[in-house]
């Protein structure tokens, strides 16, 4: 069986399951964000009432989008998530943490072989991780905080094969856009994917994650990697429960199988206005920017910052440019500041924020007008996603900084 199969086998008692069945199985852990949220409240309320949620302890609120409050209407939805926490007992992440998904690991609430639901379409970088976490809708997220459980289709799973060793500077946000540009916008269509070969396992869990986010780019319901030993410290390191790896049997069975060798592979950046429009950085040298942004659930990590500090230190971004630099997480921002790279951000001319989503979507300080220009290390830039007539170039935390640092996209081998 596929890693997915070998999941929702465990779930249902050892059944063996195949693609195209539809099972009902046990929810690890029910998550929702400020964003999304609040409906899912109403929902629960309109259908359940005041009725204890199926394990308070099993059901989470992460405020990681619009934080803190920008207005009015955010502050009453906030309001309405805490009231439901005070009121149900369930856990609460508050303005103060980050990216829901960074949190949730990171506080020992997701482990290999779970299955976890939110309302985030970004749910499946828990493939990381070795957990199925399911982006849902408002009526799925407040039924399964009810029950507990939840009927899912069976996904065919890709393979995706990456071999070889990657050249300086280029980094698995490369490596993934890289794929992209093969694989397309559909190309992963309800499926579930399955990331493996030499240069994949020797990847971090930053690296995973990177790697993981994007599967939603690619239509994908989630995104796997075999659990290496570094993901399951980190795991242990953040609970005391049981933990074991995963991986797919040697005969599993796959819809289509992929192969990459990134030996010659040169940093990449997605065009406007398609995550898949991807080509070499090299080819968009010169294009002007307006403003860069490093940070999101793809790229938020300590190890992006630091990959950033690395090129931006003792140096100060261009005149032309705003910089704008966000943790994943509280903690992230923690290891930064002991590191000592907020200091070199901040003398680069960077602005840095609080943790959280920030520059993914509208909502966020740092917007763009109409015909700005903006090289982001987030997963998406579609169509007035940052702004109306705005355009968005997505690449690396390296290629980005290097390009604050000359005013126009830039390689970061330039530098």
């Amino acid at each position: 069986m596929t890693i997915i199969e070998k999941i929702f086998s465990r779930k249902t008692g050892g059944k063996k399951v195949k693609p195209g069945d539809y099972i009902w199985v046990d929810l690890s852990l029910v998550a929702m964000r400020d964003f999304g949220g609040p409906n899912v409240i109403q929902e629960y309320i309109r259908a359940f009432g005041d009725h204890p949620v199926f394990d308070k302890k099993r059901v989470a609120v992460t405020f990681d989008l619009h934080i803190p409050a920008r207005n009015e209407k955010v502050a009453v939805n906030q309001k309405t998530l805490r009231d439901f926490v005070k009121q149900q007992g369930v856990h609460l992440f508050d303005v103060n943490t980050g990216i829901g998904q960074h949190i949730l690991l990171e506080n020992g609430l997701v482990k290999p072989w779970d299955i976890v639901i939110g309302t985030d379409s970004h749910m499946n970088l828990l493939g990381a991780v070795g957990a199925a976490g399911f982006g849902m809708g408002t009526t799925d997220v407040a039924g399964a905080m009810y029950k507990g459980r939840l009927w899912f289709r069976v996904p065919e799973t890709i393979k995706i094969v990456v071999k070889g060793n990657a050249g300086e500077y280029v980094t698995a946000k490369d490596i993934i856009l890289y794929i992209l540009k093969r694989l397309k916008t559909d190309g992963a269509l309800n499926r579930a994917v399955e990331f493996t070969g030499d240069a994949v396992e020797r990847m971090t869990l930053a690296e995973r994650i990177t790697m993981s986010s994007m599967v939603t780019e690619m239509s994908g319901e989630v995104g796997f990697f075999e659990t290496s030993a570094e993901v399951l410290d980190f795991i242990r390191s953040r609970t005391d429960e049981p933990i074991s790896g995963l991986k797919a049997d040697p005969d599993a069975g796959y819809e289509k199988a992929y192969e990459f060798v990134i030996d010659d592979l040169k940093p990449q950046i997605a065009c406007p206005h398609s995550p898949d429009n991807v080509t070499e950085v090299e080819k968009k040298s010169g294009v002007k920017v307006n403003q860069v942004f490093i940070g999101s659930c793809t790229n938020g990590r300590f190890e992006d910052l630091k990959a950033a500090a690395d090129i931006l230190k003792g140096r100060r971004i261009n005149k032309g440019v705003r910089l704008i630099i966000v943790p994943a997480t509280a903690e992230v921002a923690a290891q930064a500041v002991e590191a000592g790279l907020y200091e070199s951000f901040l003398k680069s001319g960077a602005v840095v924020t609080n943790p959280g989503c920030a520059l993914c979507t509208t909502g966020h300080p740092g917007i763009l007008a109409p015909g700005e220009v903006m090289v982001s290390t987030s997963n998406r830039n579609f169509i007035g996603k940052l702004g109306k007539g705005a355009e968005v170039y997505l690449a690396s935390p390296v290629t980005a900084a290097a390009t604050a640092l000359t005013g126009v996209i830039t390689p970061p081998g330039e530098i």
